[in-house]
């Protein structure tokens, strides 16, 4: 008897490592599940998603690459065209070359850059309404106080009652 057959207590706790393994491979395909068709109900309810921030990083790079590359520079006439043309590819393909590794290494920093950009500008909207709501009230405020210097008696023009007594 070469083999040994574990203990009647070793069978049990292997079938419940299993039983678990499947439950929590259950549990993350059905969350994947839910989560792929919640996507797709708010796809067709609300259009694609918003794309995220590196991706329209890349999408403002190449654009502008685009542009640098098809310029043509009268200033420097005819004969340097051609060559300024190439170096202007050059740096282009060089920016690109520097700007794409920073986009794959870490996309959510410019996610959260752009939530912080968000924040940014819900402060200044906040501060820039108060600020417009105390202008109005104090012209609110004035335009009152001229009413109610103004006689009211006598509408024959802007002027305002003296007391003499």
């Amino acid at each position: 008897m070469s083999e040994e057959l574990p203990p009647s207590d070793a069978r049990k706790d292997e079938a419940l490592d299993e039983v678990r393994a499947t439950d929590a491979d259950a549990w993350a395909t059905a969350a994947a599940e839910d989560l792929a068709a919640e996507k797709a109900r708010r796809r067709t309810q609300n259009g694609q998603p918003p794309v995220s921030a590196a991706e329209e990083l890349r999408k403002l790079v190449d654009t502008v690459a685009d542009k640098l590359s098809g310029l043509q520079s009268p200033l420097l006439g005819q004969v340097a065209g051609p060559a300024a043309q190439q170096v202007v590819k050059q740096v282009v393909q060089q920016a690109k070359a520097a700007v794409e590794p920073v986009i794959e290494r870490n996309p959510d920093v410019f996610d959260h850059l752009a939530a912080a950009g968000n924040e940014l500008l819900a402060a200044y909207r906040s501060a820039v309404q108060a600020q417009e709501q105390r202008w109005t009230a104090r012209d609110s405020e004035l335009k009152d106080l001229r009413n109610d210097r103004r006689d009211r008696g006598d509408d024959s023009g802007p002027g305002e009652r003296i007391d003499l007594d």
